[in-house]
């Protein structure tokens, strides 16, 4: 099944396509409203910019308790082959865990995050929930229940096989690769991902594509 693609183009012919892989579960709403700033100052120097849903994500009608991690690596690298080139991957957080099976002219990545920490800070909150809820849970309970069936956290419902394979996932190397954490080499901005609501940040929303553009244009994209 195709999935829903958020598209925005430039007025004229784009220089390259710009693939955002958004952060993964709860981060990613919390991030939209800024990524599609982003993707509107892209369009403006003449990048097309698309966001993709995964899976068992956002718009998706697939159950999320079905997918596992290979299915969103597949998906995406589905995703990139489709689109007209040159194709710049750009991967927030936990996006660069999938990024890499796909084709592109150039890769660039934004506070990578490995799968074990964000399993670590979806299972934290939900002990924290569970205990104002009256209830007790343990991130050790938690780990054996996630192995015999969906685990639910940050309100998704993960299969056995995706919580295996976050803990174990690590961005993987490509190239050529431009990796940039929040509040380095000018890129400033608010880490929203930590936010208990989605938020907007329309000044890291401009950097974010203007180091992007930067980037394309050092790989001869021009």
């Amino acid at each position: 099944m195709t999935e829903h693609r958020l598209r925005i183009d430039p007025a004229d012919r784009p220089r390259a396509t710009i693939l955002i892989v958004p952060p993964l579960f709860d981060e990613a709403n919390r991030l939209r409203r800024t990524l599609l700033l982003a993707m509107r100052a892209l369009a403006s120097e003449g990048f097309a910019a698309v966001l993709p849903d995964l899976p068992g994500q956002n718009e998706s009608l697939v159950a999320l308790e079905t997918v596992a991690l290979d299915d969103w690596q597949d998906a995406l690298a589905e995703i990139a082959a489709d689109l007209p080139g040159p194709v710049v991957i750009a991967s927030i957080r936990g996006g660069a865990l999938i990024d890499h099976g796909a084709k592109a002219a150039a890769w660039w990545r934004l506070a990578a995050v490995s799968g074990s920490s964000l399993m670590r800070t979806m299972m934290r909150a939900r002990v924290a929930a569970d205990r104002e809820a009256g209830l007790t849970s343990s991130l050790e309970s938690l780990q054996a229940a996630a192995q015999v069936a969906p685990l639910l956290l940050a309100g998704n419902a993960l299969s056995p096989a995706m919580v295996a394979a976050l803990g174990e996932a690590e961005a993987q190397p490509v190239q050529p690769l431009r990796s940039i954490a929040l509040g380095t080499d000018g890129l400033a901005g608010t880490p929203l991902w930590l936010r208990a609501e989605p938020g907007e940040d329309a000044a890291m929303a401009r950097a974010i594509a203007a180091d992007i553009v930067a980037w394309s244009m050092a790989c001869g994209i021009n």
